[in-house]
């Protein structure tokens, strides 16, 4: 067993439990939290930015969460101090992680988001899934058996039937597809990147440095932005609802990614990404008022189908 897995106990809860199949399933409830959150992101901050411009509003979830994620490496201090030792090239490899999974993946995504439709965007963000997978079979994380790519395929089916049928090809949204398209292959290499530290130090240690080193950068990078901002003009239900954002979809939510990436290798977590522009769906319909089609009700229903084969497929 690896030593950050053997001693790490990162949190007041744990997600493994005292068996193997329990340790399954309750990761699989917190993974499916972590969808449910992810989802409903969309709509928060979608809300948000009606009076939180987009760099400033990221800048201060970054912010948020590396205070959070240093408090918590902070309280945890005695059980951080059983692990190994941080050496040189892991300090080198959570800095390539930060910068590519917060940094650059965060400044692909805002960009994107900004310059493409919301069906292309989600299309090409459920594809994250199967860029995982690739890179950890190249990787030799893992072995991708053939009945998974069977369900791989068939959540991908799902997805397009949920928001391909309404996506643009167009030369207007090819620089936000491009940008969405590379936000995609940062989260891809930085969730595969990551699963050879993760057996050394725990995931706490790993996600609360990474991320507040691509934290750091991001916001040094945006400097010129941030000091032209009229903080004023924000109003308090869009700072509750960054804060929100930055607790749940950054704190927590990476949190349990990093369990699952741990615990459950890189194809079997990613998969559940899938679910992500379902749950979107559901809450933009109920809180937004946007409508929901036939196609994305059988288009839901396939993408469960799809991930429950990959997950549990022998």
């Amino acid at each position: 067993m690896p030593t950050g897995a053997r001693h790490a106990a990162p949190l007041p809860f744990s997600l493994y439990g005292y068996n193997h199949h329990l340790a399954l399933t309750l990761l699989d409830a917190a993974l499916l939290v972590m969808v449910l959150i992810w989802g409903s992101n969309f709509s928060v901050v979608k809300v948000a930015l009606r009076d939180f411009p987009e760099v400033p509003f990221n800048a201060m979830r970054l912010l948020v969460g590396s205070i959070v994620f240093m408090g918590a490496l902070w309280w945890n201090r005695d059980t951080k101090s059983q692990e190994a030792p941080l050496t040189r090239t892991d300090w080198w490899q959570l800095l390539f992680l930060g910068l590519v999974g917060t940094f650059l993946y965060q400044l692909c995504f805002v960009g994107g988001v900004r310059r493409t439709s919301v069906a292309n965007g989600s299309l090409i963000v459920g594809i994250s899934p199967i860029m995982i997978a690739l890179l950890s079979a190249w990787a030799g994380h893992e072995r991708i058996k053939p009945v998974r790519w069977v369900g791989v395929c068939l959540a991908l089916g799902g997805l397009y039937l949920i928001v391909g049928h309404g996506a643009e090809l167009s030369s207007q949204t090819l620089y936000g597809d491009a940008l969405m398209m590379s936000g995609v292959l940062c989260w891809a290499v930085y969730s595969v990147a990551s699963q050879p530290i993760l057996k050394r130090h725990s995931a706490l240690t790993v996600i609360g440095l990474t991320f507040t080193l691509g934290a750091v950068i991001y916001g040094v990078a945006m400097i010129p932005v941030l000091v032209t901002v009229d903080w004023s003009s924000i109003s308090p239900q869009s700072w509750g609802l960054m804060l929100a954002s930055a607790l749940l979809a950054l704190n927590l939510s990476y949190f349990i990614w990093y369990t699952g990436l741990k615990k459950l290798g890189g194809s079997r977590t990613s998969i559940y990404s899938y679910l992500t522009p379902v749950v979107a769906m559901a809450v933009a319909a109920i809180w937004l008022s946007e409508p929901v089609s036939a196609n994305q009700v059988a288009g839901a229903g396939v993408v469960f189908a799809g991930l429950l084969i990959t997950r549990f497929g022998s």
